[in-house]
């Protein structure tokens, strides 16, 4: 039989940019994967946005849609800032129904075009984290209508980030090819997550809110072996070109 080959080494993110667009499906989603790296990569002088496809509005427990929905967005705004995110948009969709068709492309499409990043970066979207740990359908179906409109872009006009047109996607994921050292990022990232909390202080109440930031995100950017001198990272997965 064959050996399988080795697998191959994820590598350091990419550098050669200077603006990223950050997709995801609800708030809290940019901190419970990437946010450490966000911030390393605003202190580097880089511009990033995020865009929303929804309010979160389905996620406390307990809490009206029409009370949640303006709770969570301003979480959002002040988490984002802590990372040094000042552009935040919410594009209106419905919390746990969001689905892939039509219209969602196009409000994808039409942020892309707007923010003309040079790399788009959106959430996890596979089947699994991990063994028995299951993606929410939302953060799937937003997976898949940013892949769908980000190949309809490139098809149409081709990668030219000077025309507004990206140059790479990725997703915060742990089947990672590339990844950034965080040394430095984490206590911001764990700041980030605890403005969260009218969400986690629901989600678990039996847990001081600044604990679920913490073990949240030193899991998520725990050291990899051999990468980055045993430093903290964040991994990614390029998904195109």
């Amino acid at each position: 039989m064959t050996p399988s080959p080795d697998p191959v080494a994820p590598e350091p993110f990419p550098t050669d940019w200077t603006r990223c667009l950050v997709l995801v499906a609800h708030p809290d989603d940019p901190e419970y994967g990437m946010s450490a790296a966000v911030a390393r990569w605003t202190a580097e002088g880089r511009s990033v946005a995020y865009v929303l496809a929804s309010s979160g509005e389905a996620g406390i427990e307990g809490m009206p849609p029409e009370v949640a929905g303006p709770v969570r967005e301003e979480e959002q705004r002040r988490s984002s800032a802590i990372v040094g995110v000042d552009r935040v948009e919410f594009l209106g969709f419905p919390d746990s129904r969001i689905v892939n068709d039509a219209e969602l492309r196009d409000a994808v499409a039409d942020s892309i075009r707007r923010h003309r990043p040079d790399v788009v970066v959106s959430l996890f979207s596979g089947d699994e984290f991990a063994p028995g740990q299951p993606n929410q359908s939302d953060h799937m179906e937003f997976g898949a209508a940013v892949g769908a409109a980000y190949d309809d872009l490139v098809a149409a006009v081709g990668v030219d980030a000077a025309e507004g047109r990206p140059q790479m996607w990725f997703e915060s994921s742990p089947e990672m090819t590339h990844y950034v050292d965080v040394s430095g990022f984490v206590e911001l990232a764990v700041d980030a997550l605890a403005e969260h909390s009218e969400y986690l202080s629901v989600l678990d109440p039996a847990t001081p809110v600044r604990d679920q930031a913490r073990a949240q995100v030193e899991q998520v950017c725990a050291p990899r072996d051999g990468l980055s001198d045993g430093n903290p990272v964040v991994g990614f997965r390029r998904m195109r070109p």
